[in-house]
């Protein structure tokens, strides 16, 4: 059966933060649908300039899909304001079930472009507004039958990779998902606490403003995180300690069709930050009893041919490549594995990997991903691939003919 059948949360009292649009909106329509109590925690009162949404006009459209609900001003980065919409909710709605930390502040910016000012922001919503919101909710989360909190954030990867561009950024994230992995084993038998994140990219009026226009045909509906957390949200509270991928949970729950998610059907989807291949497989975590279990996903997949040929060309990046080539190199690729995907041979000791390079690009080749892996594994050359019109190249032509070379002394290691 279905997932999604039954009122599970009718009647419980879910407390969100950020919830006047966006994924905690959407987190809050979903378990309204059922009947449950609402607390908008968010800090929009006022209708904003560029943003849309206010907490009051989510209340009516929390009512209207069958929920009640509570909005209350609430910045997380003041305690105070916490502790009185969580006195707030206790009053209104006689407790509170399940927490969700979905208030978050990004910027994608290198160590030296970011302004104190925004590190301040990152750390203080998403690490302490995180923890004090926790902190304030739990002692009332235990009286609960069946308490959960669920923090939107990811697996916590330390590939560098993910730290380099937005040093600030990542630390905060992780800061969340750091205290999934303290309070899921502090409070394991009282209150599930467990940590969601997207595979791909989705679309909110932030990825609009980091995007820019077109950027939501590379995305998914926010509908597809609202599934998810549901499946979570009435799981038992044993259930806890995990990281959850969207997708790999919607699948093991017998979700097959993907495109009603897709903003563009068809269209390639951009993956999210913090997970590279293996991160889509399983994740291990102790059990109570210290045994291994595996809490993520089924079997482990194998890492995905676009992937791996990065890796390798990682790890055959050498001083020489850099000093001989000196370019930079952006592969739009389409297809199964579609995205953007960079190969750095101007920057110190060279780097590639999935993303836009550090520096702006030289050559830009747009293919699809099978024929990416062909040409880099020596099955077709890029001249051919260029006059049949399976490659376009735009940039510094010279350039795209060192690759080349570059390929050639590389396809001994692919």
């Amino acid at each position: 059966s279905s997932p999604f059948t039954f009122r599970k949360l009718a009647g419980c009292t879910l407390f969100i933060t950020g919830a006047s649009r966006g994924i905690g909106k959407a987190i809050a329509l979903k378990a309204a649908k059922d009947g449950a109590n609402i607390v908008i925690a968010a800090k929009t009162a006022e209708p904003h300039p560029t943003l849309p949404g206010t907490i009051y006009t989510a209340a009516a459209e929390i009512e209207a899909a069958g929920g009640k609900a509570l909005p209350c001003i609430v910045n997380v980065r003041e305690e105070q304001q916490i502790i009185n919409a969580v006195e707030k909710a206790v009053k209104t709605f006689g407790g509170i079930d399940i927490l969700v930390n979905n208030a978050s502040a990004i910027s994608l910016t290198g160590t030296l472009e970011t302004e104190t000012k925004k590190v301040n922001l990152m750390m203080d919503v998403n690490v302490r507004g995180t923890y004090l919101t926790s902190k304030t909710c739990l002692p009332h989360l235990r009286k609960s039958r069946n308490p959960h909190i669920l923090n939107l954030s990811p697996p916590m990867n330390l590939n560098p990779m993910w730290f380099k561009n937005h040093c600030a950024y990542t630390i905060s994230k992780y800061g969340m998902s750091m205290c999934v992995l303290g309070m899921a084993e502090e409070f394991r038998g009282e209150v599930a606490v467990n940590a969601l994140w997207p595979k791909t990219a989705i679309h909110t009026a932030a990825m609009d403003m980091l995007g820019g226009s077109g950027i939501e045909k590379q995305c998914r509906k926010t509908d597809i995180l609202a599934d998810a957390a549901y499946c979570i949200l009435t799981k038992p509270k044993s259930f806890t300690g995990n990281f959850i991928i969207d997708e790999v949970l919607l699948r093991e729950e017998g979700v097959k069709d993907f495109d009603v998610y897709a903003i563009a059907p068809g269209h390639p989807l951009m993956p999210d930050f913090f997970l590279d291949e293996k991160k889509l497989s399983g994740s291990q975590h102790e059990g109570p009893d210290g045994a291994k279990v595996n809490t993520e996903s089924g079997p482990a997949k194998p890492s995905s041919p676009v992937a791996e040929t990065f890796r390798v060309i990682q790890g055959a990046m050498s001083e020489e490549y850099v000093r001989t080539t000196q370019g930079v190199f952006q592969f739009e690729l389409s297809g199964e594995e579609g995205g953007t995907w960079y190969i750095d041979l101007k920057t110190k000791g060279g780097s590639a990997g999935f993303g836009k390079p550090p520096v702006t690009a030289d050559v830009v080749m747009s293919m699809s991903s099978a024929d990416f892996v062909k040409m880099f594994t020596g099955k077709l050359k890029p001249t051919l691939a260029f006059m049949s019109g399976k490659l376009k190249i735009k940039g510094n032509m010279t350039l795209a003919i060192k690759l080349e070379k570059m390929l050639t002394q590389l396809n001994s290691k692919l």
